[in-house]
């Protein structure tokens, strides 16, 4: 990983860490204490900011284009494993967003808010100041609302998509050129 070229901000005396097999976009931003486990995909646009909290994310989890992850002073804002935060999702202060869990394209998390392992949040909505999604729910709207389950297929079809992302962060250096 060419850490020259990406955008990795030390603040303060909070330094990132970022596991190996990590892509990370030119034009995301990465700034204070954030830990990125194995195999971690952080798309174009992408800020994660541990300027004041801690932002841990585990492994083969991906941050699509234009996230924002923040984490208040002096908490911590955790990512399961293979956990998929949708295009231009907020992700703020949560406590926690359990394995496999799949926050929709453009929804928001909240301090405090869990959701539960293989929950899935739908475009567009918000999991309030702490409120729960339950493991393998699927929540929609404003506030997010439970209206289904998770079943196997679904699993396994998110399984697919999740493993895109992980190729994504394992071969993407080698696949793209800057031409301009």
């Amino acid at each position: 990983m060419d850490k020259n070229i990406m955008a990795i901000f030390q603040y303060e005396d909070r330094v990132p860490l970022v596991s190996e097999h990590c892509y990370i976009a030119e034009s995301a931003e990465i700034i204070g204490d954030v830990r990125l486990g194995q195999g971690c995909y952080v798309g174009p646009g992408a800020i994660v900011r541990g300027d004041y909290g801690t932002i841990i994310i585990g492994e083969n989890s991906a941050v699509e284009e234009g996230v924002i992850m923040h984490a208040r002073r002096g908490e911590v804002c955790t990512v399961g494993n293979w956990v998929t935060l949708g295009h231009g999702a907020v992700i703020h202060n949560v406590l926690k967003i359990h394995d496999y869990a799949v926050i929709g394209m453009n929804s928001v998390v909240s301090d405090y808010a869990v959701v539960g392992e293989w929950a899935v949040t739908g475009e567009g909505s918000v999991v309030p100041n702490r409120h729960e999604i339950p493991a393998g729910a699927i929540a929609v709207g404003v506030p997010a609302h439970v209206i289904g389950h998770v079943d196997d297929a679904l699993r396994e079809k998110w399984m697919n998509s999740k493993r895109i992302y992980v190729d994504l962060a394992h071969n993407n250096r080698q696949r793209l050129r800057r031409i301009g």
